[in-house]
């Protein structure tokens, strides 16, 4: 069932150390490392280290002190409440090196993939249903034909695969942010994720842009943090932007060996938001071969990875995935990767009603005054000279270059045929032989 946007349900924090469905000796090694690496003393500093709610992290402390590899110091922490201070044993520096040395890995304690799942279904970017007015206000200063609307607003709604093709320079890409900022509601992004005893970075600050979080005020009685797992980041919903630098190796799991710890690939890091592969055919790869790869994903909802053992295993697939390009379809897919993209919609130029209402606006948003006898020039001279083909970055352009002519000329903003003939002329290369 669809929910509105801004209606996800947040990933209940753990209340009890068995809650967690991690390994024991993981969960004590991750506590090891990181009060060894960060230097944490006291409970309240290693629950926000590892991310685990205060009695969660005093049943794991307590643990780590019957297997004798922490002490408490015997020293309350005036600087932290008056709490009773830990140390390491040399024991437990010990196995904290040991530890380190299999793996680097410390910090946020990992969420267990099968835990993640269900969050994952709980945030689905098919859960979310946008109106047209929504859509609209996010495309911002894009005019686009109602009939464009028509087509995406479903196709965004139903959270499917997207291709959008046509000719260059007619607002793919800022159709492909408007559906991003479209999707203006929050989802819960998991700092690591864990598999077989393998961890899995997935929250990146390159790719989540983490939402403002209300900090605790230690006096009150309720504390906010306690609201939801804090191994998680409420983040805006994720947009991965790839374009000729995609291969399809980006898409596998990234293995650090210094580290020991694996990077998830962008497609699970979009989780619940948007995977936008632009210039769709730029690729080094062929066209074909990048669909193949996200056939599975795209029918079945899921993913599968690979570690570097060889073992393969299933990961969600919750994503929206916006092909874009400038290829005629059929001239870089077949017809079995074709019915694997669920829609197919064409972006063409705008006709010379439509320009002309991007041109005004444009004008208007950038101080240059209207003239008609240097619109007549453009509309009756200029395009006739390449087939009336209009498209929607050529009022930017042209209006920027004639600014630049009418700065450099130490004149006011203004239009004139003149103005028009020279900013024409820097839109297009005219085609002629170099002599080398």
């Amino acid at each position: 069932m669809n929910m509105a946007v801004g209606n996800v349900t947040a990933p209940p924090a753990p209340r009890r150390l068995e809650e967690m469905a991690l390994p024991i000796v993981m969960m004590r090694d991750i506590l090891l490392k990181t009060m060894f690496r960060s230097n944490l003393d006291v409970v309240t500093e290693i629950a926000r280290g590892i991310c685990l709610p205060i009695p969660v992290t005093q049943e794991l402390v307590d643990l780590a002190r019957g297997q004798k590899l922490l002490q408490a110091t015997g020293t309350l922490n005036a600087n932290s409440g008056n709490e009773m201070g830990y140390e390491l044993t040399d024991a437990g520096k010990a196995r904290a090196l040991d530890a380190l040395a299999q793996s680097e890995y410390y910090g946020a304690m990992p969420v267990p993939l099968h835990v993640y799942q269900e969050q994952v279904k709980r945030q689905s970017i098919r859960n979310i249903q946008i109106t047209r007015s929504q859509l609209t206000a996010a495309m911002g200063e894009l005019i686009l034909p109602d009939t464009l609307m028509d087509q995406l607003g479903p196709a965004v709604s139903a959270g499917r695969s997207i291709l959008m093709y046509g000719p260059p320079g007619n607002g793919k890409s800022s159709i492909s942010n408007g559906i991003r900022k479209a999707m203006g509601d929050k989802i819960y992004v998991p700092r690591a994720i864990e598999y077989a005893g393998q961890v899995i970075t997935v929250y990146d600050p390159i790719v989540h842009s983490a939402a403002e979080e209300q900090e605790d005020d230690p006096t009150r009685l309720r504390r906010s943090s306690n609201r939801y797992d804090t191994r998680y980041v409420r983040c805006e919903r994720p947009t991965v932007v790839t374009g000729g630098e995609l291969s399809l190796k980006m898409l596998d799991l990234v293995y650090n060996p210094t580290a020991r710890t694996y990077q998830a690939p962008l497609q699970l890091k979009s989780s619940g938001g948007i995977f936008i592969v632009d210039d769709l055919g730029r690729q080094e790869e062929p066209p074909q071969a990048l669909v193949n790869r996200w056939i599975v994903p795209l029918e079945e909802s899921r993913d599968i990875l690979a570690l570097q053992s060889g073992e393969k295993f299933e990961v969600p697939f919750d994503t929206l995935v916006v092909f874009s390009t400038n290829f005629h379809p059929n001239e870089i897919f077949d017809q079995a990767a074709l019915r694997r993209i669920f829609f197919k919609i064409k972006i063409d130029g705008p006709g010379q009603k439509d320009f002309l209402k991007i041109f005004a606006l444009v004008a208007k948003k950038k101080g240059l005054p209207l003239d008609e006898a240097s619109l007549i020039h453009l509309l009756q001279v200029k395009y006739p000279t390449i087939d009336n083909v209009y498209a929607n970055y050529q009022p930017v352009f042209l209006i920027d270059q004639i600014l630049s002519i009418c700065a450099f000329e130490g004149v006011a903003p203004r239009m004139t045929p003149d103005y028009v003939d020279r900013a024409w002329a820097n839109m297009f290369v005219k085609d002629e032989k170099i002599v080398k």
